[in-house]
């Protein structure tokens, strides 16, 4: 039952979809359809024209309209393409965050009330007047008592209940397109909706995005290519963040770069270094890696690095995760399509009942056109959302970790070949990982689990006699007990009554035989035994019943 508030939100929303010609859209889907000519006598169909525009653009019109909340989901959306028209996801991925800024006035007061003291007790300085304003919260320039320069990000007021009033309504509309739309269950939009409700709430803990940066900041301790920014925790709080000042050049702003003479070139490979170590060393990567979170450290111009921002959105991948990709990854690089489906069913992403030539062969028909041209030329993005879509057509189930996998990887690659048209991607993967593989299958791998493990076998290594001892007593005493669950033991024991009726047929057959062999023995030599009708025939029949019996308990 809608509220008046959602009421009131979704005739906002449908004014927002008529005023930029979404309302065909609405009046196309199968609910509408029989009132479709209605488009025609409502009034503002008569003088606008903005329904001549693409509809990917008339849709982002639409949700920058729509305020920070759709923005947001748009971006979001646009990381689907395995969902989308390409014509909807290319102009969705352009929408970037055009949220006007909350007062400055309002942010001091939420610093304030987050620190509990007034703003003086806490900086020496502070603007109000916000550096950015994205669709969650804005960034203010500040210094702190030691005159540190920090930027402050503050989410912005009355969020939540915000975001939770209009993810409500998206979940209503997502659930009328399920029902109404053609398409609707093809392309499941409750669960974009449930995949985006977690993305954007794990987003409003700035704490959350606090732990990121510092826990990416350690694994990257001892590199010199990737910089992360300090966090300042005692002056963080859960709608308040307080981060080291950085200055760079944002990655998108080649003009710049090329006029500081930077080497675009290392700096792609290193893009592109960073983005795998993060995945196969860490399974710790920056899901959020738009050109606005990028900046380079210029300072060097032939040993340029990079200084990433924004940590909100963090994506992981299990072991198990990690080298199923590494193996498809190389797999394809061979072109060994049969090892590309059979590690999509070893994983679990398909079905295990797919059949590996149907699915070898679909992969195979989609890939081996794209593997005509030179390495160079190929989209490594582009290659992992084929892959996906071909197993999608084998009920491969939605995979948020390698969603966020994907667009991640679509960003460092249009970076990369925006810096460098000549990446090769490949090439650059290949080598890390045919490395990484070593790793995890050499004399290294055992030696890093041995490592890893060697603590915690030495704190129970003490135990261990005194565990052995025990066992060797209850062994000795009878008292070892083996707890099978009950639809085991009931198995267990219709296995044992069939074993044992297979054992007395066996028995019975053989002694027929046996018995049949003797009698035949004593005969055969006697000229009148086989004429003897009756007892050749209870010796075949002998024969028969004991052959007969010895072969039932292999079939029974």
């Amino acid at each position: 039952m809608l509220r008046p508030g959602q009421v009131a939100r979704l005739l906002h929303i449908n004014f927002i979809l008529m005023r930029y010609g979404l309302d065909d859209i609405v009046l196309a889907t199968h609910l509408f359809r029989p009132i479709g000519f209605l488009r025609y006598m409502l009034p503002w169909n008569w003088w606008r024209d903005i329904g001549s525009q693409p509809r990917g653009v008339r849709i982002r019109l639409a949700l920058e309209a729509l305020g920070p909340i759709f923005v947001k989901f748009g971006q979001t959306l646009s990381t689907r393409r395995d969902l989308l028209p390409d014509d909807i996801a290319v102009e969705l991925a352009r929408l970037q965050d055009r949220v006007p800024p909350f007062p400055g006035l309002q942010a001091v007061a939420i610093v304030e009330a987050a620190y509990g003291q007034p703003l003086q007790t806490v900086f020496s300085d502070f603007q109000e007047q916000p550096l950015a304003s994205a669709s969650v919260a804005q960034v203010h320039l500040a210094r702190l008592l030691d005159n540190q320069e920090v930027v402050v990000k503050v989410l912005r007021p009355n969020i939540e209940r915000i975001i939770r009033r209009d993810v409500d309504l998206l979940y209503i509309i997502a659930g009328l397109a399920e029902r109404y739309w053609k398409e609707g269950r093809r392309l499941r939009p409750r669960e974009v909706v449930a995949e985006y409700e977690k993305t954007i709430f794990d987003e409003l803990d700035l704490l959350r995005e606090a732990a990121n940066a510092s826990q990416l900041k350690r694994n990257f301790s001892a590199s010199t290519i990737l910089y992360i920014p300090e966090v300042y925790w005692r002056q963080t709080r859960r709608n308040v963040l307080v981060m080291e000042r950085i200055h760079g050049v944002p990655i998108g702003n080649l003009d710049e770069l090329k006029r500081r003479r930077v080497d675009l070139n290392l700096l792609s490979e290193r893009g592109v270094e960073i983005f795998f170590t993060q995945v196969f060393r860490d399974s710790f990567f920056h899901a959020d890696m738009h050109p606005g979170n990028i900046f380079v450290n210029a300072a060097n111009p032939d040993n340029p690095s990079y200084i990433a921002v924004d940590f909100g959105i963090m994506g992981t991948l299990s072991p198990d995760d990690q080298r199923y990709l590494a193996e498809n990854i190389l797999a394809f690089f061979y072109r060994d399509y049969r090892r590309v489906a059979e590690l999509h069913i070893e994983s679990g992403w398909v079905p295990a009942g797919t059949r590996v030539d149907e699915f070898e062969s679909a992969i195979r028909t989609v890939c081996e056109p794209i593997f005509e041209r030179p390495l160079r030329e190929i989209s490594f993005g582009t290659f992992l959302l084929t892959l996906f879509h071909t197993a999608r057509r084998f009920n491969m189930e939605v995979q948020p970790q390698l969603v966020l996998l994907q667009k991640t990887l679509l960003h460092i690659e249009g970076l990369g070949r925006q810096l460098n048209p000549d990446l090769d991607l490949w090439k650059t993967a290949k080598p890390f990982l045919e490395n990484w593989m070593r790793e995890r299958a050499g004399p290294r791998s055992v030696a890093n689990k041995l490592r890893y493990n060697l603590p915690r076998w030495a704190d129970q290594l003490p135990d261990l006699p005194n565990l052995i001892q025990g066992l060797l007593r209850q062994a000795s005493s009878g008292e070892i007990r083996v707890q099978l669950p009950r639809q085991d033991m009931e198995e267990l024991r219709r296995e044992i009554r069939r074993a044992n009726r297979r054992s007395f047929h066996a028995v019975v057959g053989a002694a027929l035989l046996i018995s049949a062999a003797l009698l035949l023995g004593m005969h055969v030599s006697s000229a009148t035994a086989l004429s003897e009708a009756p007892l050749l025939s209870w010796v075949l029949g002998g024969v028969g019943i004991g052959l007969l019996l010895s072969v039932w308990p292999l079939n029974s």
